[in-house]
């Protein structure tokens, strides 16, 4: 048997924090569907990236990507600009 590997998840972002070392912080935007009424609103969530060269700065736009833990809340890691 082989075993098969996950597909890591990527994501779109603006880069809304670089005050921490080897951190930035990307909020992400998607659109969800009311149940009921099916009218569309954005949702945002802010994810933690690691950020090794410190390149990134407020207001960037990337493109984020999943990977092991990295520490207590970061658990994403950019891969460049968009």
């Amino acid at each position: 048997m082989t075993k098969e590997t996950k597909q890591n998840r990527k994501l779109e972002g603006t880069v809304v924090s670089d005050k921490m070392m080897k951190t930035v912080v990307v909020s992400v935007e998607r659109m969800k569907q009311n149940q009921k009424y099916k009218k569309y609103f954005k949702v945002t969530k802010k994810f933690k990236a690691h950020d090794e060269k410190g390149e990134y700065h407020t207001g960037d736009k990337v493109i984020i990507q999943e990977c092991r833990p990295l520490s207590k809340e970061k658990r994403w890691i950019v891969i460049g600009k968009k």
